[in-house]
Parts: structure tokens; C-alpha cells; sequence
């Protein structure tokens, strides 16, 4: 069960952008919160009606989209509310994703096998077949760790030439006598 439908969400959204009221004022009328509102409108105008209505089923995602819904958070001057109404996300999974990347690379992106682990032995061909999946997933992994160590120093240099400019260099040049 929804606690706002999806047509009083269209309704707000609708009255914050059409009359000049502030989400404050919306927000005391409805009695919603304003972020709440904020969230919505930012999400209207970045997916249309569609994002305002709910989910029949629960969605699950690839590994190479959550790497790209990363790599475009880090690489992109924009909030992680925006990134997540830009991909059509939870806030909160772009930050599990990132922490879990961080925390183990890219196999804790992977989608987990439930339930017990099967008895079955594997033929030869099998074990073959897995040993070069195993190897494109490592190459993946070895080019996101790159990729993210790239960002780091591009990062880091701007930081130094930022510093730089605000407060010059370290040392004071000596003048030749």
C-alpha cells in the first residue's frame, strides 16, 4: 500500500508549477513534507508522469548498470537525488552500490544466487565456459578500478591547482643577488 497515490502526487506537482506557490506552502496545505514535494517535481520534470506512479514488481538490476549509474555519479557534477530520478532509482541503492564497489570491487555488484548451493557437479565444458566468464569479469573489474583511479587523480590535481591559486606556491622564490 502506497501512502500517496499516484494522481495526488500528479495534483501537486501540477499546482506547484502552474501557480507560484512555494513547496512550503504546498507542503502546509497537504500536509506532506517539502522535500517530499521537491522530489516529486524533480522527478516529473526529469521522467515525466510515469516516475509519480508505483511499481507493480520488484525491478532487479545488471552489474553494468549499476557500474554506469556509478561511473555517471562520480564523473557528472550532480546530486545523488538527481543521478537516481535521472536513472529512475532509490537514492539510497546508488549509496549501497557505491559502498559496496568500494568495499569489494565489482563481484559485490553481482547478482547473488539465493537458496542453498546445488550438488550438481560440473562437466569439463562447463568449467571451461565459467574459467572464461570468470576472465571477462576480472578485465571488467581490473578497467573499473582504472577508471576509478583516473577520477581520483583528475581529482586530487584539481584539488592541488585549486590550491595552488587560492594561495600560491609553498615556497617564496629567492630573488638572485
Amino acid at each position: 500500500m502506497t501512502k500517496y497515490k499516484a494522481e495526488l502526487k500528479a495534483q501537486i506537482v501540477h499546482e506547484y508549477l502552474s501557480t507560484s506557490q512555494s513547496t512550503y506552502d504546498l507542503s502546509k496545505k497537504y500536509k506532506i513534507s517539502e522535500r517530499r514535494i521537491a522530489e516529486w517535481v524533480q522527478r516529473y520534470q526529469l521522467s515525466g508522469v510515469d516516475a509519480l506512479k508505483k511499481r507493480q514488481h520488484k525491478r532487479t538490476f545488471t552489474t553494468d548498470f549499476k557500474l554506469n549509474v556509478i561511473d555517471y555519479y562520480q564523473t557528472h557534477e550532480e546530486s545523488m537525488a538527481e543521478v537516481a530520478s535521472r536513472f529512475d532509482i532509490l537514492v539510497a541503492q546508488i549509496s549501497t552500490w557505491r559502498s559496496q564497489f568500494a568495499r569489494d570491487g565489482i563481484t559485490a555488484l553481482k547478482p547473488h544466487p539465493k537458496g542453498r548451493p546445488s550438488k550438481v557437479k560440473h562437466t569439463k565444458k562447463q568449467v571451461r565456459q565459467l574459467a572464461n566468464k570468470s576472465e571477462l569479469e576480472r578485465l571488467k573489474e581490473e578497467l573499473a578500478k582504472k577508471n576509478q583511479e583516473l577520477y581520483d587523480t583528475k581529482l586530487e590535481r584539481d584539488i592541488l591547482k585549486k590550491s595552488l591559486s587560492l594561495f600560491g606556491p609553498s615556497k617564496p622564490e629567492r630573488k638572485p643577488k
